[in-house]
């Protein structure tokens, strides 16, 4: 079934964004293309409005504030529905990140920016492209640095101070490091 399908009154999508700025532009935009949207700055949040709402699309920010994880999350959107279409946003991205999402039930994996055509093509994403082109290029020792940076991220929750201890730095040096990387 396509997104096109779809009856309006099916297209409720739930946002889990703890940047308010950026989830009331991303839900007004996915409002006018006809979809009901809730927003929630959290697990907790996403948690309390499932009790109450079925969406049948999820997108999720993949760090989020405070103790929320958006691979927890996501892991919980898949356990209420495993039908619902769930793409991760991140401005952190790195391959052992989106792996873990795809594992725990996102449709798909997008980095920051992404607009809503991005979004929107991304919920129709069902199976994988054999025609994908590979590229011959090899893997620089920073992008191997910033994959491991962000699968230890993810193992520890986005705890700083424990990833920066399990990766033996400084919590200061960590922090600049994914200042420096960030995607916006």
């Amino acid at each position: 079934m396509s997104i096109e399908d779809d009856n309006e009154e099916d297209r409720l999508l739930l946002i889990i964004e703890d940047d308010d700025a950026f989830a009331r532009t991303l839900g007004r935009s996915f409002e006018r293309r006809g979809y009901r949207v809730l927003q929630a700055p959290g697990l907790d949040e996403a948690q309390e409005l499932l009790k109450e709402h079925s969406p049948d699309y999820a997108v999720v920010d993949l760090k989020l504030k405070g103790n929320s994880s958006g691979l927890a999350c996501v892991q919980m959107l898949h356990a209420h529905d495993p039908d619902m279409q769930i793409v991760v946003l991140t401005g952190f991205a790195s391959i052992g990140t989106a792996v873990e999402a795809i594992k725990l039930g996102a449709r798909q994996y997008l980095a920051k920016p992404s607009n809503t055509d991005d979004i929107e093509a991304a919920f129709g994403h069902v199976a994988g492209n054999t025609e994908l082109e590979l590229t011959n290029r090899t893997t620089s020792i920073k992008t191997l640095e910033w994959e491991r940076i962000h699968a230890v991220l993810a193992e520890t929750d986005f705890n700083i101070s424990e990833a920066a201890r399990r990766l033996g730095m400084h919590r200061r040096t960590l922090a600049r490091k994914l200042e420096k990387q960030r995607v916006k």
